[in-house]
């Protein structure tokens, strides 16, 4: 194929006219060995040490949702990356957070945005937001066979669901297993102490500021019990990546907006180590 390409100058006629809309089904047809969960690993003996992403992040406010995770990836005890970006857009109303295998969980991101943007050109339209649900779901099961050798992916889909006019959220498992999370959600090793800071501080009337507000403050006890989730650091600038998705599309805070909402939870926190506190009745 790359030949006959190379000697006639142009594409095949398959790659000019895709029968499927999906772009993960064209590779499979032509090119298979391109996709990631189609490659041979060589022969290993224990754990393959690769960087992990940590905790990913996400909670619902009236009239969208945030996404945001933390900045740290680690490879075994040792910090192997302090500002990784571990949350990315997926199209104009959907963002993705990938936990897992840092190499192999920004690959599936990018081939899921050109499964999107793949579909929108062949189709004319937008998936819905569960079949976009559903076309990850379908990527990361492809990937059971690296995960099965300790290279997972776990991520956190997020969108504005511009059909029902609200936000949304879907978690997997390593099989593809997908749920849909109802308020808020956490993945990553520091998903437990997350997911407890959310259940006391959500409430079903947040404003988005709020909301933001509160995914760092859920990143925060995160990184304060779990060892491979990065808190704000000042010293060097690094701040969560946050993200909002609303009826007006995809927006990443900007580096001065999460520097002054991170430093605002870090001057309280100086007051309540332990953070706000929820009322008992």
């Amino acid at each position: 194929m790359e030949a006959n390409t190379r000697s006639t100058g142009r594409l095949p006629a398959a790659f000019l006219t895709p029968g499927s809309s999906s772009f993960m089904d064209f590779v499979a047809e032509h090119q298979p060995e391109l996709l990631p969960g189609n490659r041979q690993l060589p022969p290993t003996q224990g754990v393959i040490e690769a960087p992990h992403g940590t905790t990913i992040v996400a909670v619902t406010f009236p009239g969208g949702v945030v996404l945001a995770g933390d900045r740290r990836a680690t490879m075994g005890n040792v910090i192997a990356q302090r500002d990784i970006e571990k949350v990315f857009p997926a199209d104009e109303y959907s963002a993705v957070g990938a936990a897992g295998t840092a190499g192999l969980a920004v690959e599936m991101v990018k081939l899921f945005q050109l499964e999107l943007e793949h579909f929108e050109k062949v189709e004319g339209a937008q998936l819905s937001l569960e079949g976009k649900a559903n076309r990850l779901s379908t990527m990361i099961r492809s990937n059971l066979g690296m995960a099965m050798q300790g290279l997972a992916v776990v991520p956190l889909f997020a969108g504005y669901d511009v059909d029902r006019g609200k936000g949304r959220i879907f978690s997997y498992d390593v099989t593809g297993g997908r749920s849909e999370e109802h308020n808020f959600a956490a993945t990553g090793s520091g998903s437990v102490f997350a997911r407890g800071a959310m259940k006391k501080l959500f409430r079903d009337d947040l404003t988005e500021e709020q909301a933001t507000t509160l995914v760092v403050q859920a990143l925060y006890d995160a990184a304060d019990d779990d060892s491979a989730t990065g808190g704000p650091d000042v010293a060097r600038r690094i701040y969560p990546i946050i993200t909002v998705i609303t009826e007006d599309g995809f927006r990443r805070l900007s580096e001065d907006e999460a520097s002054e909402l991170s430093r605002a939870v870090l001057q309280r926190r100086l007051e309540e180590p332990d953070g706000p506190r929820a009322a008992l009745l």
